[in-house]
């Protein structure tokens, strides 16, 4: 990342902001560090920090020994310099976290439910914002925003079980229903991009600049980071993973083309195991299967692994990362048994090898990726709009089949 600046007083903001942004992403530094890196004299390094330091942002950790003349003094941002509250609303699972200005999860409030409907969120998160003041967590004076983390075309798209009634989220003013219950600004986006966001700063993103993000969660998504920067495309869409057509085998050996979005996805695994006479509708359900329920996993896991080789070679040809990254509320060993089956399907197949890995942020990957939207935007990192999420007219029938047994 560039955090080149100039040293002309009317830059004072956009320096302090470069500082802070350099600090968060490679502390600890020292003063002499923080000016080579950001292009500034030591003499600006030196009041900007002491502010810094003054405003609470930065402490002054430690002093590194065991080189030559005075030992240099260890900056880092201070974990109570600042806090973040951060949301990831889904079609199964209403998640709600606080955490400090270094990321460090300070409270959670987690909810496992199918379909909840715009009003019993509002209820539930002002719940979860009272309990973190209860409770003390959250220092109002510090708290750099909200942040929301919501599927695109959450009431629209026709996945497995869907109410009716769930179509209220396709008009509803999430902005000014949050905003109505709490004075903080409030920033949304798209749960891939933010669980993206959330791996760069606190994941696999601080030692690879580009990937692509898979999100296995309740329907797949993604989003692509380029040069440590999400890339979200002139709509606001890019990443939407789950329109890319990919080629399904059936019991004849006929090749039909689907979407990738219409085979795989949590909701379509608890389907699969529906089928066989297991209802799981849970991530913690699922990893707690018996040794026939474990064997059906593994049975879909291995076709899922064939669509998935083909829609990674897909993103590698196009976008040329150096990495895919598969995260979310699948349970980390299936994520690791899909990234080993996929990896022998890309071989088997003869596509472009692609470097896998499962993402560190996992399950609670887009609540902390929301949080870090408040944080990003006060550090000056590159931070998600603050506007409302966009929305391009489209239709898909994302995880579509029988409904859940009740």
């Amino acid at each position: 990342m560039n955090f080149l600046g100039s040293n002309a007083e009317q830059a004072a903001a956009r320096n302090r902001q470069l500082v802070l942004a350099a600090i968060h992403r490679g502390a600890p530094l020292s003063r002499t560090e923080l000016a080579e890196r950001c292009g500034l004299t030591k003499q600006a390094i030196a009041r900007i920090v002491d502010r810094l330091v003054d405003d609470g942002l930065v402490i002054e950790a430690r002093r590194r020994h065991g080189l030559r003349g005075q030992p240099a003094i260890e900056l880092e941002i201070d974990p109570e310099g600042m806090f973040s509250v951060g949301a990831n609303i889904d079609r199964d699972h209403l998640t709600v976290v606080v955490v400090d200005a270094t990321g460090t999860v300070r409270g959670r409030v987690h909810h496992e439910k199918s379909f909840f409907l715009p009003d019993e969120f509002i209820a539930l998160f002002s719940d979860a914002l009272s309990t973190f003041r209860r409770r003390k967590l959250v220092d109002e004076g510090r708290l750099a925003g909200v942040g929301l983390a919501v599927p695109d075309w959450l009431g629209e798209i026709d996945v497995i079980g869907r109410p009716d009634a769930y179509a209220a989220w396709t008009d509803f003013d999430l902005r000014g229903a949050v905003e109505a219950v709490t004075p903080h600004p409030v920033f949304i986006d798209n749960d891939a991009n933010a669980a993206a966001l959330g791996e760069i700063d606190y994941g696999l993103g601080t030692e690879i600049g580009s990937f692509f993000y898979i999100l296995a969660n309740a329907c797949v998504g993604g989003a692509l980071v380029i040069d440590g920067v999400r890339h979200k495309g002139a709509g606001g869409i890019n990443g939407e993973i789950g329109c890319l057509p990919v080629r399904e085998i059936d019991a004849n050996g006929v090749g039909h083309i689907r979407q990738i979005g219409e085979l795989f996805s949590m909701f379509l695994l608890y389907d699969h195991l529906r089928a066989h006479g297991i209802v799981v509708q849970t991530p913690a359900e699922l990893a707690a299967l018996d040794g026939r329920g474990r064997a059906l996993v593994s049975e879909w896991l291995a076709r899922a692994a064939g669509w998935l080789a083909e829609a990674v070679s897909h993103i590698a040809l196009i976008a040329d990362p150096e990495a895919v990254l598969i995260g979310g509320r699948m349970p980390v060993r299936l994520i690791d048994q899909l990234i080993v089956e996929t990896q022998k399907e890309s071989l088997r197949a003869g596509l472009p090898p692609v470097t896998l890995h499962r993402a560190v942020c996992s399950e609670d990957a887009a609540a902390l990726g929301a949080a870090a939207m408040p944080l990003a935007h006060r550090l000056g990192l590159p931070s998600a709009d603050a506007g409302q999420l966009k929305r391009v007219p489209l239709r898909v029938d994302h995880a579509r089949a029988a409904p859940p047994s009740a």
